[in-house]
């Protein structure tokens, strides 16, 4: 993939990965050892049938790739962009034994990527309407996906946002530089085109509630897809301190509010310019806030993260850029408190060094403190990126749906119905963070038992 240069890259918010050409992408389509039982599709949680979109592609027939693509996939710029395809698609494909996998990611980007260029988007056609509505809560990747699937079987689809932009996760929390917004606003004018309706501004479970969409708003069926967004933290002192962050605000501020852009936008952050910035975590997430800081103008930036390189879970592309970009890894650290100033900020975190002893029930090797062995290390911005949780705003107003002991909604692995006759739930909500394409693949599943249901009528 070709890449802007990583000294240039690391002071601006421009897409990082450039994309392939048509004489690349066909001469990578040619790798394709066209399987009889295609694994990849197997792999991929929303089943876009890789093979026949690659076909096309080797024919330089680009739109009915596209077309192809969107039969079962409606953010395909996204997920060509963001989707860890070397852990599903591409994990799975048979090339990987010997040589490196067909690059599936890359070559659904050049053609989503090539049918916007053109202005000739081919959207599927939808079934004629039933005058079943469908209320959608969130529209980030699973409400997008599950919006997307029911128009197309002739529901009405409403999705609500409680944020003034649509697109969740995908303009919140991913930067600029890995997935411009202008791609977001671009798949979300396409679902428009195909019948899907946007609220924005509206805080279901604070202005209205999931009863109320049933009741006085006539909705059919209601589909929760709010996500995990509810920060977590590390429960050490100083964390009240100014300068210190989780990544959810830090991540809004930066993408939704576009501190980015300074010469347009005055966005409330604390200036990273110049100064040392430590973020905390290990994944995706902890990836994007620093590589944020990085272009912020941070003096150093740093990865702080208590197991070892081999166990982060972040995609190794993002390492491989951040790494490039100057961003400083302290592997086997734990911060044990954050110290401040007489005036509430932040001057230092205090770390202890970790060692690593017997796997835990995530199957990594769980890291231990070394007695005294602590230090300080001076930063002026602290960013905290290890993981978030589900916020309650829904569950807590809608009693009779059931939720597990960390407050995530019980659904039916299968068929996605909660508790609540007529409510259904997906995504992260759910399961718990994860993927993009993993909500989208939930979303879709939502949408076929939705479907059943309304067509059914039976719980």
């Amino acid at each position: 993939m070709p890449e802007q240069d990583a000294r240039e890259r690391a002071h601006n918010f421009r897409e990082v990965n450039l994309g392939f050409d048509a004489v690349v992408a066909e001469k990578e389509a040619q790798r394709c050892l066209a399987c009889a039982d295609p694994k990849c599709v197997h792999a991929c949680p929303v089943g876009v049938k890789v093979r026949e979109v690659v076909n096309l592609v080797l024919q330089g027939e680009y739109l009915q790739a596209a077309a192809k693509l969107r039969e079962d996939n409606v953010l395909p710029a996204v997920t060509g962009r963001v989707c860890p395809q070397e852990t599903q698609c591409e994990g799975a494909c048979i090339l990987a034994k010997r040589f490196s996998p067909l690059a599936i990611g890359h070559i659904e980007r050049f053609v989503a990527d090539y049918e916007r260029q053109i202005g000739q988007v081919g959207l599927p056609e939808p079934a004629p309407p039933t005058g079943k509505r469908v209320a959608i809560i969130g529209s980030g990747p699973a409400g997008l996906s599950c919006a997307g699937d029911l128009v197309l079987k002739g529901h009405a689809a409403t999705v609500f946002e409680a944020l003034h932009e649509i697109g969740g996760v995908l303009v919140y929390g991913i930067p600029e530089f890995r997935l411009p917004k202008e791609i977001v606003r671009n798949e979300i004018a396409n679902l428009c085109r195909m019948g899907v309706e946007f609220q924005t501004n509206i805080v279901v479970g604070k202005t209205l509630t999931v009863d109320e969409l049933f009741n006085e708003h006539g909705y059919d069926a209601v589909f929760i897809a709010t996500g995990a967004g509810l920060p977590k933290f590390m429960n050490i002192p100083g964390e009240h301190l100014g300068g210190v962050y989780s990544a959810n605000e830090f991540l809004t501020r930066v993408n939704l509010m576009k501190a980015y852009d300074p010469q347009h936008y005055d966005s409330p952050v604390y200036d990273c310019s110049g100064r040392d910035v430590a973020v905390i975590g290990g994944g995706n997430t902890a990836m994007d806030a620093v590589r944020c800081a990085v272009r912020l103008g941070a003096k150093n930036a740093h990865i702080i993260y208590r197991r070892s390189e081999a166990e982060m879970p972040a995609r190794a592309e993002e390492l491989h850029h951040a790494k490039h970009e100057g961003v400083r890894f302290m592997m086997l650290q734990s911060p044990v408190e954050f110290i401040g100033n007489e005036h509430g900020y932040l001057t230092a975190v205090k770390l202890v060094r970790m060692a690593l002893g017997e796997p835990d029930e995530s199957g990594r090797r769980r890291p231990t403190p070394v007695s005294g062995s602590e230090f300080d290390l001076p930063v002026d911005v602290a960013v905290i990126a290890i993981g978030t949780g589900a916020n309650p705003l829904v569950q807590s107003t809608t009693p009779d749906l059931q939720t597990n002991k960390w407050g995530y909604i019980v659904a039916d692995e299968r068929t996605m119905r909660t508790t609540k006759r007529g409510v259904f739930a997906g995504g992260d909500i759910v399961s718990g963070s994860a993927t993009v394409i993993l909500a989208m693949g939930a979303g879709r599943s939502a949408a076929r038992s939705i479907h059943e249901y309304l067509v059914s009528g039976m719980w």
